[in-house]
């Protein structure tokens, strides 16, 4: 287990890297430091080839993450110069997870609020504890939540949905997350982090260039039409049908037997 300034704790293994918020007596809220931390630690993530999936999880067992830090507001937030070195260091944080260019899953026990529910919505998928609990507080707070924030929350659950978490500032609780979309599957809490291995794993055997042109495409089709890079997507399909990997895929399946694929 790697530590990044006891923030963001990080650990590899059968090609899946675990990134933990570690702030439990907190209820893993984000800080200004553990935001640094998390960039380091899906940073290295990103550059070990060996890593194919990467799981993100809070620490402690009650909360996923609670939210920003609001502790810090007061002195790291109250001016607009503070407020726009935040909202960069979040955008980096953000960028770090969407840049990834492997699968992010977020493995959710607890609260997902706030910030933290923002965090969840950077994983291409989500697996929740069926004590966890989704919200938006940022009416409580008068906070403004940003067109990226809402346009990623409305692409998943739709406006309907959106315009009661945003206005209603309600937890809603897993099984209504599920309905709504916003998650992928509940599972209780003591098969929670096996589900998510078995997943993680199950991902990480499979030829790393299909799932990297899928996450691609998908994304690309998230854009607004005009947006749409359709030669990056035609490349990414090149790419995987002139790999070495698609000839094992073939002969592994002739052959009866399991693939291992490189990634080339």
């Amino acid at each position: 287990m790697t530590d990044q300034a006891g923030l963001a704790l990080s650990r590899k293994e059968n090609g899946v890297g675990w990134m933990i918020f570690n702030n439990p007596e907190r209820y893993n809220a984000l800080s200004i430091e553990m935001r640094h931390a998390v960039i380091d630690v899906l940073t290295d993530m990103r550059d070990d080839d060996d890593i194919r999936v990467v799981v993100m999880s809070g620490a402690g067992g009650k909360a996923f993450v609670s939210g920003a830090d609001i502790s810090q507001f007061e002195k790291q937030r109250s001016t607009p110069e503070q407020q726009a070195e935040y909202s960069a260091l979040t955008r980096r944080m953000d960028e770090a997870m969407t840049g990834l260019g492997k699968p992010l899953i977020a493995m959710i026990r607890g609260f997902c609020l706030g910030g933290g529910l923002g965090v969840a919505l950077n994983a291409d998928i989500r697996v929740a504890s069926s004590d966890s609990r989704f919200g938006v507080p940022a009416a409580r707070l008068s906070i403004g939540y940003s067109y990226p924030s809402i346009r990623k929350l409305m692409s998943l659950i739709g406006p309907a949905y959106a315009k009661e978490m945003l206005f209603s500032a309600k937890r809603f609780p897993a099984d209504v997350a599920l309905r709504m979309g916003l998650i992928n599957d509940v599972v209780e809490a003591d098969q929670l982090e096996d589900t998510v291995r078995e997943l993680a794993e199950t991902i990480g055997a499979n030829a790393p260039l299909t799932i990297r042109a899928s996450k691609t495409i998908i994304e690309e089709l998230l854009k607004d039409e005009d947006d749409h890079d359709l030669e990056l997507c035609d490349e990414m399909v090149r790419r995987c049908m002139e790999s070495d990997d698609f000839v094992e895929g073939r002969r592994a399946f002739m052959e009866k037997r399991r693939p291992v694929f490189t990634g080339k």
